[in-house]
């Protein structure tokens, strides 16, 4: 069948058609059938089936952290109970209020052991920070490098935590050294809810 036969066919009257003429037509409309039918249908079917696929892989993924958490959740809470037990640890070294007086004697002591003459001892204003409060002690003494060195081995060894900032030596004319040094001791700064509790 030529062209000129398919133009001269009468779609009125199909069933008179030849043979491959019918069978091109109805090549063409199951084509065009198949085509609706993937758009309208098929093709949303696929989008979902996709996005279901790709939400199994998510929740796989999701399964497998959880469970890598469950499975190892018992050190998890050995690990947890550990650091509770180092945080309290912690926290015994933390001089409280009723303590400071002491912390100031142990200071006093430590100085004088280490033949280090006290010139002037003060309490400087609390410095609140996020989990605790800074306490810091002004000290001013006179004496020698190795007193110096006794001194601060020892502030090392208190039972409580002490640290030393701001040195300054400067050479004295009656004595050696004199030591200007800022000592600060931390307390822990209770949660406002637990304060406002407590009251």
């Amino acid at each position: 069948m030529d062209m000129k036969q398919l133009g001269e066919l009468d779609f009125d009257n199909i069933g008179s058609w030849p043979t491959p003429a019918k069978v091109l037509l109805a090549l063409v409309l199951a084509g065009f059938i198949g085509a609706l039918g993937y758009y309208a249908v098929i093709r949303d079917s696929i989008e979902q089936l996709d996005t279901l696929k790709a939400k199994e892989v998510e929740l796989k993924s999701e399964y497998k952290q959880k469970y890598k958490l469950a499975a190892n959740l018992p050190r998890y809470r050995e690990q947890l109970a550990e650091m509770q037990q180092q945080f309290a640890d912690l926290l015994t070294m933390l001089p409280t209020a009723t303590e400071m007086p002491g912390l100031l004697d142990s200071m006093t002591y430590l100085a004088t052991d280490a033949s280090l003459e006290i010139q002037s001892l003060n309490w400087k204003p609390e410095v609140n920070k996020e989990f605790y409060i800074e306490m810091p002690i002004e000290m001013k003494v006179d004496g020698s490098y190795h007193d110096f060195g006794a001194f601060s081995s020892g502030v090392a060894g208190l039972p409580r935590i002490v640290s030393l900032h701001d040195f300054t030596m400067v050479r004295g004319e009656e004595t050696p050294l004199t030591m200007t040094v800022t000592a600060k001791t931390y307390r822990f700064a209770e949660p406002a809810t637990d304060v406002e509790a407590k009251k």
